[in-house]
């Protein structure tokens, strides 16, 4: 008799046992889960972000100037006075309002810099060239030429004058235009 006892005991005994590893398994399974749904969320959270700075970079890069052509300066005879340069969007990008600052109504800004002075919002005036449809937008596939006053950069442009020309988009990364005048100025120079 007692020993059907301690054998219905023991019995029992597994069957408490593999409840207790049951639920110790689901709890794994639980915990597992909550980890998994985490990670999970968190790789998607980053790959939205990084979604968001390509795109902001590519924004950016498309609202960028670039360069066509040569750098021409204009002398007084005694010193650059005027730089002309023609621009057009990189990349064929996005629009970029060419207002002049006639009106206080420019978001192009343009500096001068060199080692002995600075100048901010320079006067300046810009045309289209070539084909256009004639508004003072810069679209993808225009051209735009831009004159740009240097008698308000604070100093005399003479002869071997190393100077920087910035000209700052409202939006994409600044061109900037570096030159050194040449040892005699001509009424108009191409800048090398």
């Amino acid at each position: 008799m007692l020993k059907r006892l301690a054998k219905t005991m023991r019995r029992d005994e597994r069957g408490i046992t593999g409840l207790e590893t049951a639920i110790i398994l689901i709890a794994f399974v639980v915990v597992a889960s909550v980890f998994a749904y985490t990670v999970l969320s968190a790789g998607i959270f980053s790959s939205q972000k990084g979604q968001e700075a390509v795109y902001t970079g590519l924004q950016t890069a498309r609202s960028t100037l670039e360069l066509k052509g040569d750098v021409v300066a204009h002398s007084n005879g005694t010193a650059v006075d005027q730089l002309v340069v023609c621009m057009a969007t990189a990349l064929n990008g996005e629009k970029i309002d060419m207002t002049d600052p006639s009106g206080n109504e420019n978001v192009v800004v343009v500096s001068y810099a060199s080692k002995d002075k600075r100048t901010d919002d320079l006067s300046w005036t810009a045309a289209q060239l070539g084909k256009g449809n004639g508004d003072a937008m810069l679209d993808p596939g225009e051209t735009f030429e831009m004159t740009i006053d240097l008698t308000g950069a604070g100093e005399a442009i003479g002869t071997y004058h190393t100077f920087d020309v910035e000209i700052k988009p409202p939006v994409g990364s600044v061109l900037v235009v570096e030159r050194t005048t040449p040892a005699a100025l001509d009424p108009y120079m191409i800048l090398n």
